[in-house]
């Protein structure tokens, strides 16, 4: 059996992080383990073929439990299963969330969490192409910059929305939010920067750090309430290797507190129902689930403008040739976000794509159109992550209780009264063709909030279900530590305790950062 100093689990947005900051140390032997293959495959780098993604080997392909908030309607939850992880399949949109979120963990406890705290570690994971400032730094990991080749539909939503009487926002990232712009992205000459791309694949070229692919980890090895290693099967057997300093567990909201239960880590009843002996009755394992909702108001598109000539030869060509066209979208090139003014951050954020985006482009009709995707990001419903079964094969049960609380439908219902605000601007006039979405029949709020359940799909961030805190339903405390096991910790998007309010991969990084700085100091 292998000995490492640390061994990683999940090469995803903060596993990558992680790995390439404590492998800076050459005296570490580190470990990282992913489930996925390598990113090797083209799609993963053409930004705009990431729906290409969805349910291939390289997706994990989650569907909801059957969710009464929908209709009963099961809902597609993709999550990266592939170096790099949810990165190497995402929309690359560069967000911070609202320092407001920060500092709400810092207040419930959880020290050293505040967004003056974390803005070092922003700062340090990024290039920014614009330069170093207050707010952004250069020389990072993860390059940021602004689309490359904007779609003239989406230069007309920001507009629009200035014409509906929003501001224009330039800056999501400045710590202040609202308004409308262009989104800046994790690309580099027009290509994906991945958590893969920037942090690992540097990083792998040094001695002290190794990766295993298609390693699917089934149990934490835990002797004497000390986390000493890690069990995995590749190609069909079992191996195991041991950690002689901490094993550090990132593998998303789903993945990890599946991990930690099928190593009788959780709520001692759900274990003992499956069989699995309790190690450390942990309540709050898999609980407090959130997610970002939008659904779709489409319309279609009187000029041949849109996204579906993205592939092209034409395209494929400007491609190739000069990293420019419509292959270097990530397809939600624009957005915003509206202040409701209840708590202090913007409830609402936009996302607007250049052509069809309807149930994650499996219900795109055929022709040009446009997108508007309004959606909640302070939601109020809580779901769950459960076992199906003490099989580590069988696929966690993902229970997101979408519209649980009846106030998260009241905002859903605001942000779509705002999209048809701005659909009907003048600046949309050269392009506006037929409302598709909602369709003609609907007519009144009761048909309305009917199509919301409908057509409403996650925007791809779970967080929670390994929340940092002190209270008895936390799972990690301030250090990331998982209370009860020594020589274990949590860093990936499952710690948050509230769900940030825009797109979740750049504070996964950070997440990520803080844990290996963090790990180092205590070396130190």
């Amino acid at each position: 059996m292998t000995d490492y100093d640390y061994i990683i689990i999940g090469a995803g947005a903060a596993g990558c992080a992680v790995a390439a900051r404590l492998s800076e140390r050459p005296d570490l032997n580190v470990l990282i383990l992913e489930a996925g293959g390598p990113d090797s495959q083209q799609e993963i780098h053409i930004p705009a073929a990431f729906p290409h993604l969805f349910k291939t080997p390289f997706d994990w392909d989650y569907m909801t439990v059957p969710q009464p908030g929908l209709n009963g309607r099961q809902e597609f939850n993709p999550r990266g299963k592939v170096l790099g992880g949810s990165s190497s399949i995402n929309a690359m949109i560069f967000m911070r969330g609202n320092p407001n979120d920060y500092n709400r963990w810092a207040e419930m406890g959880n020290k050293g969490w505040s967004y003056r705290e974390l803005l070092p570690y922003f700062r340090k994971l990024q290039h920014q192409e614009r330069g170093e400032s207050e707010h952004h730094g250069v020389g990072g990991p993860i390059n940021t910059a602004n689309l490359r080749d904007p779609n003239p539909l989406s230069n007309a939503f920001v507009e629009a929305a200035t014409q509906a009487g929003y501001a224009h926002n330039d800056d999501f990232n400045d710590g202040d939010q609202t308004g409308f712009g262009l989104y800046q992205v994790t690309q580099k000459n027009g290509m994906r920067c991945s958590a893969a791309v920037g942090y690992l694949h540097p990083a792998l070229q040094r001695d002290n750090l190794t990766a295993i692919t298609q390693a699917h980890v089934t149990e934490l090895l835990i002797e004497n309430e000390r986390c000493v290693g890690v069990a995995y099967l590749k190609d069909g057997e079992t191996h195991q290797v041991r950690a002689s300093r901490e094993v550090i567990l990132s593998g998303g909201s789903i993945n990890s507190p599946q991990v930690l239960m099928l190593s009788g880590i959780g709520a001692a009843a759900q274990l003992q129902q499956h069989g699995i002996p309790v190690k450390v009755d942990l309540p709050g394992v898999g609980q407090n689930l959130q997610d970002h909702i939008f659904v779709p108001i489409a319309y279609h598109c009187t000029q041949p403008v849109s996204l579906t000539d993205a592939t092209s030869p034409e395209q494929g060509a400007r491609f190739q040739n000069e990293q420019m066209g419509m292959l270097t979208s990530n397809i939600g090139e624009a957005g915003g976000f509206i202040d409701l003014g209840i708590d202090g951050s913007p409830e609402i954020q936009f996302h607007f794509g250049p052509g069809w985006f309807i149930h994650h482009g499996a219900g795109n009709p055929d022709g040009h159109g446009y997108t508007l995707l309004p959606g909640v990001v302070r939601p109020k419903s809580v779901g769950s992550v459960t076992l199906a079964s003490a099989n580590p094969l069988d696929k966690a049960l993902v229970d997101p209780n979408y519209y649980g609380d009846p106030d998260d439908m009241e905002i859903m219902k605001k942000s779509v009264e705002a999209a048809f605000g701005i659909a009907k601007q003048d600046a949309f006039a050269p392009f506006r063709g037929d409302q598709y979405l909602p369709g003609p029949e609907v007519r009144t709020p009761e048909a309305l909030e009917n199509f919301i359940r409908d057509y409403t799909m996650t925007i791809y961030h779970p967080v929670g279900t390994c929340k940092m805190g002190n209270d008895e339903m936390a799972v990690v405390d301030s250090s990331l530590k998982v209370r009860g096991v020594a020589g274990l910790r949590v860093a990936d998007a499952s710690i948050m305790p509230i769900i940030i309010n825009g797109n979740s991969n750049i504070p996964t990084m950070v997440i990520g950062e803080k844990c290996a700085d963090m790990i180092l100091q205590e070396l130190a």
